[in-house]
């Protein structure tokens, strides 16, 4: 790719969204770095993103999200990511502090200042992402689309109807979805089937490197868990939405309306899929998981 596209990091490091940033710093041109609070507090999350931004050699500022959702309670997710969210192969200490502004206004000022439209890559609860269009909706031109991780249409994981990102924050991913924005949504249809298997940990980890070595253990970690659970092997969910960006060849698109639930009892936080309606999605629904394997595996060679 002679052009790298421009894009805002936003997750909630988090092994998965770690692993994303990687394969992202290998191939996007990362104007600024957000954090979330989802899988663990915004402290928590900041402090890995600082950590993971100076082990990838990422310049670009990063910025603490805000430290709630829109309306509900904050929900976290401890016993997938451990106590520091990032549990697992010890990290260096942040080369930097976060930037003073919080991320929504950092995403504004970015959006404003470059030449050309960003694509927003959000691997975690919507929030941020929201509080940027509902704060500034002058800026929707400035943003090329969103690649997201959330939802799923066929069943959830939190709960049996939704998927973590969305249930932490289901008015932000509502406000998202109806934004008009370009959307890519990665949601667990692919990302359950975008498993790496104990033999690519073994190749991640023959790269050598630091990174390579780090990010083999980030996988021993996260398998460790999704095995009593089940998987064969690790799902890195949140590297799909990064994957649409750089190999879409190795995923299956589909055109669908998706709606947020943001009520009920049991179906809170669900991502409704529809036919009937004119899409505002495209939803990865396949990939090619030994070229998802291979496309990670050649990004933690490049750190060596």
């Amino acid at each position: 790719m002679n052009h790298r596209i421009p894009v805002l990091l936003d997750g909630d490091p988090g092994h998965d969204d770690a692993i994303a940033w990687m394969l992202a710093a290998t191939g996007l041109d990362i104007r600024g770095v957000s954090s979330a609070a989802g899988n663990q507090t915004i402290e928590k999350t900041t402090r890995n993103a600082l950590r993971i931004c100076t082990l990838l050699g990422i310049r670009a500022p990063v910025a603490m999200g805000l430290a709630r959702p829109l309306l509900s309670e904050a929900l976290t997710a401890p016993s997938v990511h451990g106590v520091s969210g990032l549990d697992g192969p010890a990290l260096p200490e942040p080369d930097r502090e976060a930037a003073h502004e919080r991320a929504p206004e950092q995403m504004a000022r970015l959006l404003r200042e470059s030449a050309e439209p960003l694509t927003i890559v959000a691997t975690a609860p919507l929030t941020n992402v929201a509080a940027l269009l509902l704060a500034h909706p002058e800026l929707k031109a400035n943003i090329a689309g969103i690649s997201l991780m959330g939802g799923g249409l066929a069943h959830g994981n939190w709960t049996p109807a939704a998927e973590f990102n969305i249930l932490a924050d289901p008015e932000a991913a509502d406000v998202v979805f109806r934004s008009g924005l370009p959307i890519t949504m990665a949601g667990l249809d692919v990302t359950e089937q975008a498993l790496l298997y104990p033999e690519d940990f073994a190749r991640i980890r023959a790269a050598g490197n630091p990174v390579a070595e780090t990010v083999a253990g980030w996988l021993d970690f996260f398998f460790a868990f999704h095995r009593t659970k089940g998987y064969a092997g690790a799902p890195v969910h949140d590297a799909v939405a990064v994957c649409a960006l750089l190999r879409p060849d190795l995923l299956h698109f589909e055109d669908w309306h998706v709606t947020v639930e943001t009520q009920g009892a049991f179906c809170r936080g669900a991502t409704a899929g529809d036919r009937r309606t004119a899409p505002n999605a495209r939803v990865i629904t396949g990939i090619d998981r030994e070229g998802f394997a291979e496309l990670l595996t050649e990004a933690v060679r490049t750190y060596g």
